[in-house]
């Protein structure tokens, strides 16, 4: 069942090579259930009030940015392997879920996304 509902998915590449400051796609898991849909999405380190999450039609737009909050000033760097910067995620679902109830937490640097069914689902 999990081939036949990914290929209604458009699922952005995250395995590009990234820098910080370029633009980064996170990982997503993305289930269907009776009450609607679950969107799972890796955003560990990025604060609830930097994330946009938009719905149109049939798509769901995820947007934010992962700041770097945890080095004092005067902090010269030695490595940096996480991105810190502007990240998106869009996803294109099967039919339409603009009339979707959105409901958002986040669970172990997990953006966690619920969408269930409007009274027309």
């Amino acid at each position: 069942m999990a081939k036949s509902i990914n290929r209604h998915f458009q699922f952005i590449s995250s395995s590009r090579n990234v820098r910080s400051g370029n633009l980064w796609y996170p990982a997503a898991d993305v289930y269907q259930t009776s009450e609607g849909w679950i969107v799972k999405v890796e955003l560990a380190g990025v604060s609830p009030e930097d994330i946009v999450i938009e719905v149109h039609g049939k798509t769901l737009y995820i947007s934010g940015t992962r700041r770097d909050r945890s080095c004092g000033v005067g902090a010269n760097y030695h490595q940096m392997e996480i991105t810190y910067s502007n990240f998106e995620k869009t996803l294109n679902f099967p039919a339409s879920i603009e009339g979707a109830r959105v409901e958002h937490n986040f669970d172990n640097g997990l953006l966690m996304i619920h969408l269930r069914k409007g009274a027309n689902g």
